[in-house]
């Protein structure tokens, strides 16, 4: 939509820019207002570095923070930083820190002279595109501005390790939709395993979605530590036609516990488990209920860590969307800064279903997607058919705009007068922050200009800048945060993999057979002191046979007895004798108590065999 009056203040409208004349090669004063319903239907921006791709796309998040739209956005590049250097006074002194000593001595002034210059610019920039002051202060009062920094304390942590948390009760009705969350969380942390993600073929990826999909039925939460536990004993026998031990040994099934074992045991996990839970509805709005604006920063992780993060973020969203009530207008946005290598063609990577499935139905709960890109031959432009907005700027290649103008033909469709050859000379032709807007919702394409950004865009923020740039803030998050969610410690490990500390589950080796007493029995008497303690269960079958008294009787017996004080012996006199027409005994724990950690002997399955004899 494009107006003459200065009035872009109207609350549904996004301030972009101008339209640009493409003959005289100026910007005009016609403004172009973009309804943010029209954004339900997501949108793309292509443009190679330099075409302005960042400032039109942090624009954009810009005006739907100030019409208190929140914003959960996946940044692998650390651009997005950005958004939180908003000085609303246009002070010298506001720029300076964020200014490269280099630059000034390239240009041969001092670092307070080129902060007076960058000041200077940004007003007059500003004022060029009628926007002032008190804009920006508008932007900074009307939403939290945050940097999370999974797997690292640079901003504020986030925790998307603890646990794999069910999907809403309509997901796991419906069978698809559950599959395909299944499969993004198993494929996402078989890719950071460096293992094989495989639906038809992978014995991990079967095993580990079974593991789920029986958990979140049940209503749990599994955290690595179960999840470690589950594969070692997993709480069926059989898959498919096949039983356990022929489809997945017990031995090989070790390997794949120890790898995920060698997750939580490496030195930088604990970093994983901190700050606040990967939860959509935490990340959108404060407590208190006010929009926010969250920045993933995922740039100082590697390429699986990333792929790891990204896939749980976008499932996250998914489980989010679903549980929200019907929605024509604009109620969130999910915005990705570089899409290239999450949504290729011919190619699944994890993070492509969930992305497909946001794009599907996000329209009808007022998701918004927006994606960007410089690198338009990789991008799975069947998916993108289902964005409405296509934002086009500069492109790199020729090869890139053949490509841009294949995935434009749906788009273009009943557009007058653009026309493939119309459609190449415009493309040819762009300046930087200009860009052929498509908007299905319009009657035909336009140039437009993108206007000044609020926020100093000054390139990448480093780690050291995030902290900066969170300062104070990131400390009163931290505070703030439920201390249960953010303190966790690294478990130390045995060589077998047994959690220590007496909390978790213990891991016990292949070989050695666990049961617990039903919830009445490990309750019995129990104080806030109880947690469940290791002991040895011995069961035989009697037979008294005197044929000459008439004596022919079977006799079930079962003890539980306690080890001595060095592990070594049962102290089986000194346990206690069970009625085993009434014991009932389970492969899971029933009852929320922690768990005493067992001493090294009890580790060993060949110290059954002996404790069996003095049992006999």
């Amino acid at each position: 939509m494009s107006a003459m009056s200065v009035d872009y203040e109207k609350m549904g409208l996004f301030y972009l820019g101008r339209q640009f004349d493409a003959a005289t090669r100026e910007t005009t004063q016609d403004l172009v207002l973009y309804d943010s319903r029209d954004l339900t239907t997501h949108a793309v921006c292509v443009g190679m570095t330099g075409s302005g791709k960042t400032g039109l796309c942090l624009s954009l998040l810009e005006e739907a923070a100030i019409d208190g739209i929140p914003a959960v956005c996946i940044d692998p590049k650390g651009d997005l930083g950005n958004l939180m250097l908003t000085f609303p006074q246009l002070a010298a002194a506001d720029f300076k820190p964020w200014l490269d000593p280099a630059d000034a001595a390239r240009k041969g002034v001092d670092l307070d002279t080129l902060a007076e210059r960058t000041a200077e610019n940004w007003r007059n920039g500003l004022a060029e595109w009628q926007q002032g002051p008190e804009r920006i202060a508008r932007l900074r009062d009307a939403v939290d501005i945050n940097i999370y920094t999974p797997g690292a304390t640079t901003g504020l942590p986030l925790s998307v390790l603890r646990s794999f948390a069910p999907p809403p009760a309509d997901m796991l009705a419906d069978a698809t939709a559950l599959r395909e969350r299944t499969g993004a969380v198993v494929s996402g942390l078989l890719s950071l395993l460096g293992r094989e993600a495989d639906p038809l073929q992978s014995r991990e990826y079967i095993l580990l979605a079974a593991i789920l999909e029986n958990a979140w039925r049940e209503g749990r939460a599994p955290d690595l530590a179960a999840l470690i536990n589950a594969v070692q004993k997993p709480p069926f026998d059989t898959f498919g036609a096949f039983d356990l031990e022929t489809f997945f040994p017990a031995k090989d099934r070790l390997v794949l516990a120890m790898a995920i074992n060698n997750l939580m045991a490496s030195p930088g996990f604990s970093t994983w488990l901190q700050g606040e839970p990967l939860e959509a509805s935490r990340l959108l709005r404060s407590p208190s209920g006010k929009p926010r604006l969250s920045i993933i920063s995922i740039a100082h992780l590697g390429d699986a860590e990333r792929m790891f993060v990204v896939t749980l973020l976008l499932n996250e969203v998914t489980a989010w969307m679903r549980a929200q009530s019907g929605s024509s207008s604009l109620r969130a946005i999910l915005y990705m800064d570089e899409i290239f290598g999450y949504f290729p063609p011919g190619a699944n990577p994890p993070s492509k279903t969930p992305l497909l499935t946001l794009l599907k139905q996000g329209r009808a709960f007022g998701l918004g997607c927006v994606l960007a890109t410089q690198n338009p031959v990789d991008l799975d432009y069947k998916g993108l058919g289902n964005c409405g907005t296509w934002f086009i700027g500069r492109l790199q290649t020729e090869r890139d705009k053949m490509r841009v103008i294949e995935g434009l033909d749906s788009a273009l469709a009943g557009a007058a007068g653009m026309d493939r050859g119309t459609l190449d000379q415009l493309l040819s032709t762009l300046a930087p922050r200009v860009f052929l807007m498509r908007n299905v919702h319009e009657d035909a394409p336009c140039l437009m200009q993108s206007r000044w950004a609020l926020s100093f865009l000054r390139g990448p923020l480093t780690g050291n800048e995030i902290t900066r740039v969170m300062g104070a803030q990131g400390a009163a998050s931290a505070q703030a945060a439920d201390p249960a969610r953010t303190t966790t410690s690294t478990p130390a490990t045995t060589p077998a993999g047994t959690a220590q500390g007496g909390a978790s589950r213990p891991l016990l080796p292949p070989g050695i057979r666990e049961y617990f007493l039903d919830q009445d029995v490990a309750l019995a008497g129990a104080s806030t002191a109880a947690q469940y303690q290791p002991q040895i269960l011995g069961k035989a079958r009697l037979h008294y046979l005197d044929n000459r008294l008439g004596i022919d009787q079977w006799l079930d017996a079962v003890w539980i007895a306690p080890l001595d004080a060095e592990a070594n012996e049962v102290l089986w006199r000194e346990g206690l004798a069970q009625d085993a027409s009434r014991l009932s005994l389970s492969a899971q724990p029933l009852a929320e108590l922690p768990f005493a950690t067992p001493a090294g002997p009890a580790l060993r399955p060949a110290n059954y065999a002996h404790w069996a004899k003095s049992f006999t």
